[in-house]
């Protein structure tokens, strides 16, 4: 049976805890994967802009030994009406493993139910797995542990970023306190999935609106941008929603009580979520994170086609 990673919800407790094993171990040479991958070829369909998922992928499978060949949906025939179905069956017979960054999460689901090869969601706008559970690995190699710590997350919720982190922070047994204006907060519905299917997380999982209640003995500050992208149209309403209340200066990060660290999926709008300060300071691992995109997408990868 075909192995896909769309949702954090594809891979269950045991399995994040040992993807991020399997990446310490890929990343600091223990377990050698160079040449693993020899004559495989991953296709990368991209309807948004990319920089970290586009250049990480395509380095992860030319240091596996394999190839990747980017494939902006403008040059292929979907832009001119070919099914999903009919592009997935026909890269299926191309292909080893596909990797889709796009617009609406049910083009994942159609591409991987017709798809007789792993398909991974980097990126839609309900999730951002493969940015979680590389976090989730940056964190542990910070801390060295990841059960019991606690991440605020300040701004915007109701987007990707924010959903996964919810889902990977409920099934692993870490405390998530989000701050958001609520007309940009989270939906009660997608905290009532997680607290049905993970029992107890309802005590793990808190909103506010008062950034500095929600970061009180915080380990871990993360933030997004204010501004998605698709979602240009609506920059002036919400930047004037947003700041200044909302935006992580280092009197927020000073406020927790603790050596907190600070965290950002990038591309950062600087000036808007986080201050120069923050995101420059020593308490920044910012760059640490999108270099573990890197590491942790080829244990995913290595994951899916059935090497480790």
């Amino acid at each position: 049976m075909v192995m896909h990673f769309l949702s954090v919800w594809d891979f269950t407790r045991d399995e994040i805890y040992k993807i991020v094993s399997l990446t310490e171990n890929i990343k600091d040479g223990s377990i050698d994967v160079k040449g693993v991958l020899e004559g495989k070829i991953m296709g990368m369909i991209f309807e948004k802009p990319s920089t970290r998922t586009r250049v990480s992928f395509e380095v992860a499978m030319k240091q596996l030994g394999g190839d990747a060949i980017y494939l902006p949906t403008s040059s292929l025939q979907v832009s001119r009406g070919e099914s999903i179905k009919d592009t997935a069956k026909v890269l299926s017979r191309y292909l080893d493993i596909l990797m889709a960054r796009v617009y609406r999460h049910e083009t994942l689901v159609e591409l991987a139910r017709y798809s007789d090869i792993p398909v991974i969601n980097g990126l839609s706008d309900l999730e951002h797995p493969v940015q979680i559970i590389s976090d989730f690995y940056t964190i542990y190699e910070h801390f060295g542990r990841l059960y019991g710590l606690k991440i605020s997350y300040i701004g915007d919720s109701d987007n990707n970023v924010a959903r996964s982190l919810a889902i990977g922070c409920a099934q692993l047994g870490l405390e998530l306190s989000i701050a958001s204006p609520e007309k940009y907060s989270i939906s009660r519905e997608f905290l009532d999935e997680i607290f049905e299917k993970v029992p107890g997380s309802e005590k793990l999982i808190k909103v506010y609106e008062d950034p500095y209640e929600a970061v009180r003995d915080a380990d871990v500050i993360y933030t997004d941008t204010f501004v998605s992208m698709g979602m240009e149209s609506e920059a002036e309403e919400r930047l004037k929603t947003f700041l200044p209340r909302y935006q992580v200066t280092m009197d927020l990060l000073r406020s927790t009580g603790k050596d907190t660290v600070f965290m950002h999926c990038l591309p950062a709008h600087r000036g808007h979520e986080v201050t120069d300060e923050v995101i420059d300071s020593e308490y920044s691992i910012v760059y640490d994170q999108a270099e573990n995109r890197l590491h942790t997408q080829k244990t995913i990868i290595l994951y899916l086609m059935g090497y480790l």
